[in-house]
């Protein structure tokens, strides 16, 4: 039996009022649902978990389907011949933001979400397919309909562990997936003695265990009463939510490990993104959309994503029902060393992955951590994410600060022990330093939040637009992109964080953190590499992986990478790293927020201060020099190859008066 796909498109619309995008000319969008069957016992998803205990239809195939979008040229023959794959961040769409700098949308239609319009001038066909099958409906998500797993019709068990960190007073109600957009794996009983719920303070605390009696398998419900008696509560009881009945304190990490029950095949999430690409890419006939209009196929992920494509790649899943290559080149973006949770049973696939703070002892976080081959010096594993010639894609690799700091970056360029690692050929790796992992292009003003400093500020998206016309010409001809750009041990660019800590400027009223989040060797029990976790939470092993951090100039500003044209001519410290206030894990890294730490403006100002830094008067003198200056670098920047020549004069403009409202200089 072969796997089978079919297209129901629902919508079809005219995208940006109808506006013509140069050569590609107008485009439109089309929405609907893929529906997909494959056979659970060929070779191309023999590896998909609990696969073989889904229900099949009457051809003896396994069934479900995923959301789709398309935005292409009205006039397929004015394409590029390229697809652009998007790969939803939890469902939601990001390629147009990041790559057109265009408001974030999960229904782009109008002429505003076309942004600057370089994928259509680019002649871009962008795709999306759900492939995150645990979402629920909702803000314009992107879900699937999945099947759930049972044995021989009997309802599957297993252990599930869930973490919930609130920042507010007042919550007393969590979904058990901790995430309100996200499926609940049930309990298969309402009695809370048969569970554990615990919290603590900070990751390394021991686990305070919460009584049974204080909490429930429940939900709460609100409504408006009789009587005169104005709104009303109820307690429900749910199987898939915790009702802490004093609240959930701000600030501490609460984990629940209870029994599950139904897991969702969530492997098929990797294969409902290899066969919908495929069938773009290859069909012929009425049945594609595209007709037979695409030659080369790209995949764009970040964070969540970014380890997606990494994890689809490493599983053979490049490789399609045929054994022919899917993408011929990936961007994955901001995904650190990690991997996915998602082809697992009881899989999660909403989990950031661990952080110092937040979401511990993740399964993501897991060798191989790099595209080169490489031994694992705990438990002796050699392995590599690349590792099929035949079907690996080209890669372009790129990551900010922070994923150094919080999701172990160097890994992806050293061995497990922090020894540089040559990369193959069809890899480059790009630090995109001194930035942080979010870096919206449409950000007007620094926020703090729940952090000590403003967040980082530094604008990257004309590096996006540089990295997919470089891999383009890499897939296209054979052009080869710029060498990779990369902290090493080395020539001293890499450093462990004692001697980052000699290098920081002590800058006035600003902590610094520990070091980056550290790495131990997980026991997930002795089936987790195929899909099957028996130890929640994990046993933590004596061993530990090195995990190293760029080295930074006597600014702060990282030394090694790709500096954007705010790095290369700084108001600001910028970093990957910032540190949570008190009463919400105080001194510890927030999520992926970087820190925006203003020079000094003048003279007079370091010297009252007693900041090391020199001053922006010293350095610019006035704006028009720190303008001359951002000019300088884009223009450098431009002639490497690293962004495009049309990005040049945008990032001089908005260098004007200081970049304001981003910067408040005041000489």
């Amino acid at each position: 039996m072969t796997n089978q796909i079919s297209f129901d498109i629902q919508r079809r619309r005219p995208f940006a009022d109808g506006f013509a995008f140069g050569d590609a000319g107008a485009y439109e969008r089309l929405d609907g649902q893929s529906k997909f069957a494959v056979d659970p016992d060929a070779t191309p998803q023999l590896d998909v978990v609990d696969l073989k205990r889904a229900p099949r239809n009457a051809e003896g195939l396994v069934e479900f389907a995923a959301d789709i979008s398309i935005i292409k040229p009205v006039e397929m023959s004015n394409a590029n011949g390229r697809l652009f794959f998007d790969y939803g961040n939890r469902g939601n769409m990001r390629a147009i933001q990041f790559f057109n700098d265009a408001p974030a949308s999960n229904d782009p239609i109008t002429s505003a979400h076309a942004g600057n319009g370089y994928l259509m001038r680019r002649g871009y066909v962008i795709a999306n397919c759900a492939w995150q099958g645990d979402l629920w409906p909702g803000d314009g998500r992107m879900t699937m309909e999945l099947p759930v797993a049972t044995d021989e019709g009997a309802p599957i068990s297993g252990l599930v562990r869930s973490e919930f960190i609130v920042t507010s007073p007042g919550q007393a109600c969590m979904a058990l997936s901790g995430r309100a957009s996200t499926r609940s794996h049930p309990t298969v009983t309402l009695d809370t003695s048969l569970a554990r719920l615990t919290r603590r303070r900070y990751p390394e605390d021991e686990r305070e265990e919460i009584s049974s009696d204080r909490w429930a398998f429940a939900r709460i419900e609100g409504g408006v009463g009789l009587d005169n008696q104005g709104a009303e509560t109820a307690i429900v009881p749910s199987d898939t939510h915790v009702l802490l009945h004093d609240g959930f304190e701000p600030g501490w990490i609460y984990e629940i490990v209870y029994t599950g029950r139904d897991p969702l095949v969530m492997g098929l999430g990797h294969v409902a993104v290899r066969d919908f690409v495929s069938f773009l890419k290859n069909a012929v006939g009425d049945s594609n959309p595209l007709g037979d209009a695409i030659e080369k196929a790209y995949a764009w992920g970040r964070s969540q994503t970014g380890r997606c494509i990494r994890d689809m790649i490493h599983q053979g899943f490049n490789a399609d029902a045929e054994g022919r290559r899917v993408f011929d080149g990936v961007l994955p973006h901001v995904s650190g060393g990690g991997l996915m949770w998602l082809n697992h049973r009881f899989a999660c696939g909403v989990s950031a992955a661990g952080q110092e703070f937040e979401d511990h002892e993740n399964v993501a976080d897991r060798f191989p951590f790099s595209y080169a081959q490489s031994t694992d010096h705990i438990t002796g594993e050699t392995d590599a994410i690349l590792k099929r010639p035949e079907t690996d894609p080209l890669v372009l690799h790129t990551q900010t600060g922070t994923e150094y700091w919080q999701r172990h970056g160097s890994l992806v360029h050293t061995d497990t022990e922090g020894n540089d690692l040559e990369q193959p050929d069809t890899v480059r790796v790009f630090l995109w330093s001194s930035s942080q992992h979010f870096a919206d292009p449409n950000q007007k003003t620094p926020s703090k939040g729940i952090c000590q400093q403003n967040n980082n500020i530094v604008k990257t998206s004309m590096l996006f637009r540089g990295m997919l016309d470089a891999m383009d010409a890499w897939a296209t001809d054979g052009t080869p992109p710029p060498d990779s750009r990369i902290p090493k041990r080395s020539d001293g660019t890499l450093v462990t964080a004692e001697e980052w800590h000699r290098q920081f400027p002590n800058i006035p009223g600003v902590n610094k953190p520990r070091g980056p989040n550290g790495l131990p060797a997980y026991d997930f029990g002795h089936d987790v590499a195929q899909g099957y976790i028996s130890k929640q939470p994990p046993d933590v092993g004596n061993g530990a992986y090195t995990i190293l951090i760029p080295a930074v100039d006597t600014d702060g500003n990282d030394i090694a990478g790709v500096r954007a044209p705010m790095v290369q001519a700084p108001l600001g410290t910028y970093t990957g790293w910032n540190l949570r206030v008190r009463g919400q894990g105080e001194g510890y890294m927030h999520e992926f927020t970087g820190s925006y730490l203003p020079l000094p403006e003048t003279d007079a100002v370091r010297r009252a201060t007693d900041d090391p830094r020199r001053s922006i008067e010293d350095r610019y003198g006035d704006s028009d020099g720190y303008v001359k200056s951002v000019a300088a670098a884009a223009r450098s920047l431009a002639d490497e190859r690293l962004m495009l020549e049309e990005d040049v004069e945008r990032v001089t403009k908005a260098a004007t008066d200081w970049g304001r409202p981003l910067h408040d200089v005041r000489l």
